[in-house]
């Protein structure tokens, strides 16, 4: 009975930490916009959404555990070593110091603060310097024990997290403020693509092989050991983790959606659920919204600083986890000053190449056991995605022209979408495949240091 009951508190703290680094003020921002643009099509949208926001970050978690390899670039070594270390290395720098990190507290304090500052506050720099030191000293505290990660984030700052939520967005679903209205833009004409597009932003796909090592960490720390056990505990937490990711979207879209009647169409998410809490709740609404954004970033800083310096622990142990934590948490600090809308336009390009070439990753990690973990497989599969990756992203970062990109569409399907990597990715599987079963095989290279 006991080994039953540890198991359950194992499976419910394991999940409600893994739910708490998932879930960042990113999340809370991104379904909301998506309900006011999507409008009538919120519920098509959000199934693209639900697709790259809350199944690939599970399917990701448990590819890891399903591969039993060290980390993420063992799982990338597989295309081949120095791919494996440029890869991660690009990966944990996207989802640490250089964007995710800073985001935590750029929009914790956009949501959190700045509805309560005055207009000349508003106009001074030294109002986000400020919360950044005091955001960032409280993270890093917390992130200099990861062994107590579960205690202190999944048995406490979650509920306090789900509680929060649960009393904004349940009172939204109950009391509307008015119909849906027509869709905008692209969620006119393809709500589902661009629904899963827009999930690209939350970065939980990019970060669940990064946050799986942790969740299986901890739960081997709590006494299960075996594979089977492993990814048992790993898979059913993750599903925890995600199905709670899943009804905070669509509760939070949905109020999105029918926001608009009361509030109009707003310019970013923040704006939305600003305006949303002030209309149910007054003054208390703003205050309400303030402690849910910043529990969101806060578990979310946490659990990155921790990756992070975790990660480049390992490939470089003559500089200690402290030694990293400190760096990233400066950097993360320093970036943060630059703005929310400068940090979120310089990390769409990045995440337009990383996401072809984690979702491909996760894939043959499934598929690897079928053909016998061939690397010729994994070399075309990765190039070709990667080789599409680099022109979707081309197309964000200099911002081709209606013509342009009509032109490319025409020989790369889907592009004009945002998902020109599908087709060569599938090629690229399909050609690998005929290749390992001709018989073609590729040499295995030498290691790369640190992997």
């Amino acid at each position: 009975m006991s080994a039953v009951l540890r198991d359950r508190s194992a499976f419910w703290a394991t999940g409600l930490m893994l739910f708490a680094l998932f879930f960042g003020a990113g999340n809370l921002i991104f379904p909301a916009l998506l309900g006011q643009q999507a409008g009538a099509h919120v519920f098509a949208a959000m199934f693209g959404f639900l697709l790259t926001g809350a199944g690939l970050p599970l399917v990701g978690i448990i590819a890891v555990a399903y591969a039993n390899t060290a980390d993420a670039q063992a799982l990338a070594a597989r295309v081949t070593p120095r791919y494996g270390l440029i890869y991660t290395v690009l990966l944990y720098l996207t989802i640490g110091p250089l964007f995710a990190l800073p985001r935590t507290a750029t929009v914790s304090f956009e949501i959190g603060v700045v509805p309560f500052l005055s207009e000349a506050q508003r106009g001074s720099f030294l109002p986000l310097a400020l919360f950044s030191l005091a955001f960032f000293a409280l993270s890093y505290w917390l992130a200099l024990s990861p062994g107590k990660l579960v205690s202190r984030i999944g048995k406490v700052l979650t509920p306090l997290l789900l509680a929060s939520i649960a009393i904004l967005v349940g009172y939204a679903a109950f009391k509307p403020m008015g119909a849906l209205q027509a869709a905008q833009g692209g969620y006119l004409e393809h709500p589902v693509a661009t629904g899963l597009i827009e999930g690209y932003q939350t970065m939980d796909g990019l970060v669940s092989p990064v946050f799986a090592i942790i969740v299986i960490d901890a739960v081997r720390a709590l006494g299960l050991h075996g594979r089977r056990q492993v990814l048992r505990m790993v898979s059913f937490s993750g599903g925890l983790a995600v199905l709670c990711l899943a009804l905070v979207y669509v509760f939070i879209a949905y109020m999105g959606a029918s926001s608009v009647a009361g509030i109009g169409l707003q310019e970013n998410g923040a704006a939305v659920l600003a305006k949303v809490a002030l209309h149910y709740f007054g003054g208390a609404g703003k205050a309400l919204l303030a402690i849910i954004v910043f529990l969101a970033c806060l578990t979310t800083s946490v659990g990155l600083i921790t990756a992070c310096a975790e990660y480049f622990n390992r490939i470089l142990p003559r500089v200690s986890y402290f030694q990293f934590a400190t760096l990233f948490t400066v950097i993360s600090c320093l970036l943060a000053n630059v703005g929310l809308s400068t940090i979120v336009k310089l990390s769409i390009p990045m995440l337009m190449l990383l996401y072809p070439l984690t979702i491909a990753l996760i894939l043959l990690a499934f598929l690897h056991r079928i053909f016998g973990g061939s690397r010729i497989v994994y070399v075309a599969t990765m190039s070709l995605t990667g080789i599409a990756g680099l022109f979707d992203a081309a197309k964000i970062a200099f911002g081709f022209s209606p013509e342009t990109v009509a032109q490319i569409s025409h020989w790369l399907p889907y592009y004009d979408i945002g998902l020109g990597w599908l087709v060569p990715g599938a090629v690229g599987l399909a050609i690998g495949l005929l290749l390992h079963l001709a018989g073609v095989r590729l040499a295995e290279p030498p290691q790369q240091p640190g992997v």
